[in-house]
């Protein structure tokens, strides 16, 4: 597959061959889901917690006499049934998170990168490089028609084009190795530079 490499300034940088493996696949949605909801998952806190009424502070007493009341027969006020009472199978701290084989993310990734490319929402540039001015980059960005937008660059990410990016909305920059699944699929547009497409190419064979 080859696609038409471009400049920020929207001027062309020649063409790249894209490996059929990685952009040329049918996407799953099945594969997209089990991976998203792998990381959603494990980014999940799971810090809910309620007491249950042996930690709820109430007195142990009987509340009123076992006969003669005319009403159920209760011993302790933190009964769940009771209005502040012990919450009956409620949330605990916990993990999350699941296991996915390293296989199968890939796997996910290669769907992810390959569904892009078929919607037409792949674009190539040249490289991730900026002055480290947020306006001036915000004007190219506006130019491109980028709106929700995100850029894989190489094994590390160019320090002026992070600082310019960091204050415009929809703008996000990841290094190859922070490429996820999630973040793709949530953007419109998925932006990457030739270094960032080797990188990946390495990653994932």
């Amino acid at each position: 597959m080859k696609l038409d490499v471009i400049k920020l300034d929207g001027g062309k940088a020649g063409s790249v061959d894209l490996d059929e493996a990685l952009f040329g696949l049918e996407p799953r949605a099945d594969i997209l889901h089990r991976v998203v909801r792998w990381q959603r998952n494990n980014a999940q806190q799971g810090t809910h917690k309620v007491k249950t009424r042996s930690e709820v502070s109430y007195s142990t007493k009987k509340i009123y006499r076992q006969k003669g009341t005319g009403g159920a027969r209760h011993g302790a006020r933190s009964a769940p049934i009771f209005r502040g009472g012990g919450v009956y199978k409620g949330p605990k701290v916990r993990s999350h998170g699941h296991e996915l084989t390293k296989k199968f993310r890939k796997l996910g990734l290669r769907h992810a990168l390959s569904a892009k490319a078929k919607a037409g929402q792949l674009v190539i540039i040249d490289e991730a490089a900026s002055e480290g001015k947020t306006a001036a980059l915000a004007k190219q960005i506006s130019s491109l028609g980028w709106k929700r937008a995100l850029v894989i660059d190489g094994t590390a990410v160019n320090e002026n084009f992070a600082q310019a990016a960091r204050n415009i909305e929809g703008l996000d920059i990841l290094p190859t190795m922070g490429a996820n699944v999630y973040d793709i699929l949530k953007r419109d547009t998925l932006v990457i530079t030739k270094a960032g497409i080797e990188a990946l190419e390495a990653r994932l064979k």
